[in-house]
């Protein structure tokens, strides 16, 4: 059982600087208080009002918190928590500090007893595809160490090398990262590889770990907007931070501010390896063999992984991403076949998921939901079906990157075919104005926009009219294997892309 007393959590505060002071009922304190609150222990921290009892630490976070949440929780049992303001609670002593974020890891860490210590840890930031980037990794991994690989990302999160659950976050908060780092080490894992989003920096989510490699894989305007990044330059300071905390970073070196990521990366690592499809210290061939293969060149090669390997995913894009985790693969120790057995068993659920049907006609299942992403995936479309009629079905999200509405317009402006605009976790927002948004940026008249505001109606819609076609590609962005549809504040639950179009797929073909 975790637990950590009142003289351990002041002593701790103090140590990181974080203390203001100690309100013992209207009485504060500093280094010192009365002797009957010592021995206090507190075996459970949490941030959730509804998730509390006698023996909690309650952490009072958040720009929306509320009064009357510790107000609930001293109700339910609290006696200690800790906030950057003291509130008017009566038996509940205060730990005031100058910064709540900061507080919830270094306790975070301290009351599961440094799991990170007994792990080694992968971190990976970009734009887009941190997920396949985890996922090809793990796969790697697998080979060289089956059942030791813990994963925490965007698509799920996995703490026994086996058993997956769903993620509500890219990278969760504090305390629940650190919780789930002590069960990776519980159950006896060696690897953590996590998605590290731009907001564990702002958040002060990922605040006190190293990692033992991290990995940064492109930038571009993303993730802008009133909830989450008040500029372009605010966003790329908070991807860059990760370089700050890793023994070994490892970069893409085709991005556009490889120049300044480099430097912060080797003012703090100790080691910068640079990747990319023809630039970096490891470099791609892409003209070997069939469409699945590519080559792994170096001048030097320094980590010994050049050589010849296949990938289990279509597009160039994801063998520039196979090409960082075995970059990877190799600084943890794992051996080339290990690699390259990895890379080509490797499959990322949500991502680039095909499935043919009818008289030549295809439909693709994908994640992409921000500018780079999207053209990425469109390219390989056009470039592999170049007669074939494109219809791309997308949405965006409520409340959150407003920027990618803008940026999807314009994506869409370079292809010929139809756009049907429909809802992607639409939040508090109105479908169709995020919709008019998108279309308000669709430059010429090649891509051809409708409107179903019901995402099954507009993907029954373009399957339905693919039945009595041939030569009909259909591209389905946004949400990839996700499960659920966010409205008005909750996840609903959805059928999820990839099983609606099996489904309708089996109809079609019977």
């Amino acid at each position: 059982m975790y637990a950590i007393t009142m003289t351990e959590l002041r002593d701790l505060l103090l140590h990181y600087e974080l203390l203001r002071a100690v309100n013992d009922n209207g009485q504060y304190y500093y280094d010192r208080w009365d002797d009957d609150q010592i021995d206090r222990v507190m075996t459970h921290l949490s941030y959730n009002s509804q998730d509390v009892s006698e023996e909690t630490l309650f952490f009072c976070k958040g720009a929306s918190f509320k009064e009357a949440y510790i107000q609930q929780a001293v109700e339910a049992g609290v006696s200690c928590y800790i906030a950057e303001k003291s509130y008017d609670v009566v038996g509940a002593i205060g730990f005031i500090v100058t910064n709540i974020r900061e507080a919830m890891a270094v306790v975070a860490r301290e009351f599961y007893q440094r799991p990170d210590e007994q792990l080694k840890l992968v971190g990976i930031t970009g734009t887009k595809g941190k997920t396949t980037t985890t996922f090809l990794t793990r796969s790697i991994l697998e080979e060289a160490q089956p059942g030791q690989t813990a994963f925490i990302s965007t698509l799920a999160i996995s703490l026994d090398g086996k058993s997956q659950r769903p993620a509500n976050l890219t990278t969760p908060e504090a305390l629940d990262l650190w919780a789930m780092l002590a069960e990776a080490r519980s159950n006896q894992m060696r690897t953590v590889l996590m998605e590290v989003s731009s907001q564990a920096f702002k958040m002060k989510r990922v605040f006190g770990l190293r990692f033992d490699v991290a990995a940064f894989l492109n930038f571009s305007p993303d993730h802008i907007g009133v909830n989450e990044h008040p500029s372009l330059e605010d966003y790329l300071y908070c991807k860059t931070e990760l370089m700050k905390y890793a023994d070994i970073a490892v970069i893409n070196r085709q991005l556009d501010d490889y120049d300044f990521i480099q430097q912060v990366a080797q003012h703090y690592s100790q080691q910068v390896i640079s990747y990319g499809v023809e630039q970096g210290d490891y470099t791609l061939d892409l003209t070997v063999g069939k469409t699945e293969d590519f080559a792994i060149e170096s001048a030097r090669d320094p980590l010994e992984l050049t050589g010849h390997y296949e990938l289990g995913l279509p597009g160039d894009f994801n063998k520039e991403n196979a090409l960082c985790g075995a970059i990877i693969g190799r600084l943890l120790s794992t051996e080339v076949a290990a690699i390259q057995a990895g890379l080509a068993h490797a499959s990322v659920p949500g991502r680039m998921e095909h499935t043919a049907f009818g008289k030549d006609n295809h439909i693709y299942v994908d994640f992409a939901h921000n500018y780079i992403s999207l053209k990425r995936l469109l390219d390989f479309i056009v470039d592999h079906y170049p007669d074939h009629r494109l219809t791309v079905i997308l949405g965006a999200p409520g409340g959150k990157g407003e920027s990618r509405r803008a940026d999807m317009g314009k994506v869409l402006s370079d292809y010929t075919g139809e756009v049907i605009l429909t809802e992607d976790d639409p939040n508090f927002d109105s479908v169709e104005a995020i919709s008019e948004q998108i279309a308000s940026h669709i430059v010429g008249e090649s891509m051809k926009p409708a409107f179903i505001p019901d995402r099954v109606n507009a993907i029954e819609t373009a399957v339905e009219r693919a039945k009595y076609s041939q030569q009909e590609v259909i591209v389905i962005a946004g949400k990839g294997s996700d499960q659920y549809m966010i409205k008005q504040g909750k996840k609903n639950p959805y059928i999820g892309d990839h099983i609606l179009v099996k489904t309708l797929i089996q109809g079609a073909d019977k």
